[in-house]
């Protein structure tokens, strides 16, 4: 059964996240190979009966975000009985306010934080901090050294990790959601190293995000410096065969039998 390793302190959120393609759920490995694995709003029900404490929806198709998406996004906040946050293709500040009227606390932003950093501050002037996740996306290169990429990892920058972090907290953005790409998908643990890098950078608190497997990854992330934990993989399979099965730790964070 999973999530019988350990245990988690009821401060720290943990958050499923839902990479999703038009109507469609997908997992993916470093950012490339998709594997279906279902009907969102059906994951974000049992989500909401699991009690899942917060949840991520990212769209993963690439495209700037446009009125096709609005059904489906209204359609999985519907089900949603914990704050929800949405990311994928936002890169105007009228799409965040479609993202907020239609049932999401939070909007994730990635390209414009690189593009049109003056649109991410009218965001945090309208909607506040609270509203405004800057995703980063990091890797290591070949020499060790760790990138900071963009456009769903296909582009390298020139920007230090730590840096910016905290450039992206000057912006206004009152979270850092930090994915690991070369861990994502893999179940093995996250770049610990990664996360206390930022956590250190940084004021605001910072959600780990890629490859966590289990609930010590977890506490891991945590002990170095975390302040949420999200995770894709863990929650949709099971098994070494890795079925499709939505599960999440039941008993509140510091439980540890699945339901």
């Amino acid at each position: 059964m999973p999530y019988r390793e350990a245990d988690l302190t009821p401060q720290v959120r943990v958050i499923p996240a839902l990479t999703i393609v038009d109507d469609s759920a997908f997992r993916t490995r470093r950012f490339r190979k998709r594997s279906y694995v279902g009907d969102p709003v059906n994951a974000v029900k049992l989500f909401s009966d699991k009690g899942a404490d917060e949840l991520m929806v990212i769209d993963i198709s690439g495209e700037p975000f446009h009125p096709g998406r609005v059904a489906i996004i209204r359609s999985i906040a519907s089900e949603a009985l914990m704050p929800i946050s949405y990311g994928g293709g936002i890169r105007d500040i009228e799409a965040i306010r479609t993202v907020i009227r239609n049932g999401y606390e939070k909007a994730v932003v990635n390209t414009a934080l690189f593009d049109d950093p003056d649109m991410v501050r009218e965001a945090v002037r309208e909607f506040g901090s609270q509203a405004l996740v800057a995703s980063i996306e990091t890797s290591r290169g070949w020499f060790g050294d760790r990138l900071v990429l963009r456009d769903s990892g296909a582009r390298k920058t020139r920007h230090r990790l730590a840096d910016w972090a905290k450039s992206c907290e000057d912006l206004g953005c009152g979270e850092v959601l930090l994915t690991c790409v070369d861990r994502d998908g893999s179940m093995s643990g996250y770049d610990l190293d990664a996360i206390e890098e930022v956590s250190c950078a940084v004021t605001v608190p910072v959600i780990a995000m890629g490859g966590a497997g289990t609930l010590i990854h977890l506490r891991d992330a945590v002990s170095r410096g975390a302040s949420a934990v999200a995770a894709g993989s863990m929650f949709v399979y099971f098994g070494p065969r890795r079925a499709v099965l939505v599960n999440y730790p039941s008993g509140g964070l510091d439980g540890d039998a699945p339901r």
